[in-house]
């Protein structure tokens, strides 16, 4: 990403396009609302809709880790924590709603899910955030691990392994809605992702959410224009606290249920590989992230077990080779569009692009012909990408390796001339090439 450098000319682009963008702000935000409402109409059936609710949970949790990775230069490993801490509260909240000893509404639960969130992100980060960097993400480690270990003794609370139930339908109704379909809390799911996000996005434009990013960048030279790092760091790391209660709430909510693996370690390096994936510092790269790693759990976990070895080998590709994830890409070709030149790409991308699905088809067909043979070695037959394959046949060992090998090496060839047509697309006028 260094074609987006400050001061660049490249980076001059950007922030003319930064600013014509800022001309249009509202726009967005209607366009999410309206996309929101009718997706249940297109995505019908009882699996999608379920699915489309873990993407909204999973999309406030990862822009709330956002606030402290990308924004604020704060690697936690147990940012689970805050959202299971406030799903556990939203779920005994929901029991005591059913025997009539509390009334609230179902609307409002993730708010006080949201307010637990903020309630122990305060006391963690009154201590935690006095340091930065390997000492900030070991702290966040050990909370990880003691709330975990407390999931098994404090079971009052926690439930040990079973977890803490609860029935979202004893609720009082709110308007006539009692929430007994998936499409009914879809609804409300969507309209707190659309809140979170846009209050998340409103926090950035503080000037607490600018100077956080000046202490991830250059905390020295924020303390000599009078700003404490130490500070900084606690408001924002409270501010994601509360936004995961609010991920965790929703989850209670959706699923009913909140068990120990809601706030463990595995949870946290999940919210992570997400954010990662569709790109760390960018606002919407949470987004991005939260769709497609939910859709490598859900839909692609349907189809095969290998999903989180998959999930695995991209987000240790993107960390290699495109640390600005999913969005950065994105962003990339912002550049060539504002000089007119996104034609260039176009040839050597499509050139490209068929050896380099060669190659992807056949590595994914060897992997699951190896998990294949491996595990289910007294089956003859497996179904992969919908064709049924005889395993004890050497006719697709040999064809899938022959699609990685030539795939491979033409898409090496090729990749000098996209590497070519990127720099004459991405040059401007007075910087050296």
């Amino acid at each position: 990403m260094a074609c987006l450098v400050k001061g660049s000319p490249k980076g001059k682009i950007m922030n003319n396009i930064i600013q014509k963008s800022a001309l249009s702000a509202t726009v967005p935000w209607v366009v999410s609302a309206i996309v929101l409402s009718i997706l249940p109409f297109i995505f019908t059936g009882g699996g999608s809709i379920t699915i489309m609710n873990q993407i909204g949970i999973t999309i406030v949790l990862a822009m709330s880790y956002n606030m402290l990775l990308g924004q604020g230069g704060m690697l936690s490993f147990g940012h689970a924590v805050y959202m299971g801490i406030g799903g556990f509260v939203a779920v005994h909240i929901m029991n005591i709603v059913e025997n009539e000893s509390l009334w609230l509404p179902l609307p409002f639960l993730p708010l006080v899910g949201g307010l637990v969130g903020l309630g122990f992100a305060t006391i963690i980060g009154s201590f935690s955030t006095r340091k930065a960097g390997t000492v900030f993400a070991m702290i966040s480690l050990g909370i990880g691990e003691l709330i975990a270990a407390c999931c098994i003794i404090i079971t009052v609370f926690f439930g040990g392994e079973e977890g803490i139930s609860g029935d979202r339908t004893m609720a009082p109704p709110t308007f006539g809605i009692e929430f007994i379909t998936q499409k009914e809390v879809y609804f409300l799911i969507a309209f707190w992702v659309l809140i979170s996000v846009f209050c998340m996005y409103l926090f950035t434009q503080t000037p607490v959410g600018k100077m956080a990013n000046a202490v991830r960048d250059n905390p020295e030279r924020a303390e000599f224009v009078g700003y404490s790092m130490r500070w900084v760091r606690f408001v924002s790391f409270c501010a994601a606290g509360f936004f995961a209660g609010i991920a965790g709430a929703l989850f209670a909510i959706n699923y009913e249920i909140l068990t120990e693996q809601n706030l463990n370690l595995n949870m946290s390096f999940q919210v992570l590989l997400a954010t990662y994936i569709g790109g760390v510092g960018f606002f919407l790269g949470p987004i991005f992230g939260a769709i497609s790693f939910t859709l490598l759990q859900t839909v692609i976990g349907l189809q095969t077990d290998l999903w989180a070895l998959y999930t695995g080998i991209v987000f240790i590709l993107t960390v290699m080779f495109l640390p600005a994830g999913l969005t950065g890409l994105f962003a990339m070709h912002l550049i060539p569009m504002q000089l007119g030149r996104l034609g260039m790409l176009v040839r050597p991308y499509a050139k490209i692009f068929i050896p380099g699905l060669a190659f992807l088809i056949g590595s994914i067909a060897l992997i699951e012909l190896i998990n294949h043979a491996r595990h289910h070695g007294e089956e003859q037959f497996m179904t992969l990408f919908w064709i049924e394959f005889d395993t004890k046949s050497f006719l697709p060992w040999i064809v899938f390796t022959l699609m990685v090998v030539v795939g491979f090496y033409i898409s090496r060839i090729i990749a000098r001339e996209v590497t070519e047509a990127w720099g004459e697309a991405t040059f401007v006028e007075g910087e050296r090439r």
